[in-house]
């Protein structure tokens, strides 16, 4: 396990324990200028479950599965008995 120092000038730090994997992939984020906090923020920060539904809310949904994906899908319909 690894610990990542997250610091917050309105609160202190922190530390949290985290897997080797999950560390050596918040570093493969990590920009030059930026504290792996920085990174972490960045990388979770700001996008929730709402934001993702007022996305989907504004796709055009209006087409099927074959035409979004060119056909290439190949699944047949469901029959009606």
């Amino acid at each position: 396990m690894k610990c990542v120092d997250g610091v917050n000038e309105s609160m202190g730090t922190r530390q949290m324990r985290v897997s080797e994997d999950l560390y050596a992939r918040v570093q493969s984020e990590n920009r030059e200028d930026e504290t792996l906090a920085e990174t972490l923020d960045r990388l979770v920060g700001g996008y929730g479950l709402t934001d993702f539904a007022d996305d989907v809310a504004e796709l055009d949904i209006d087409v099927s599965v074959e035409e979004a994906t060119d056909g290439s899908v190949g699944a047949t319909p469901p029959t009606h008995e």
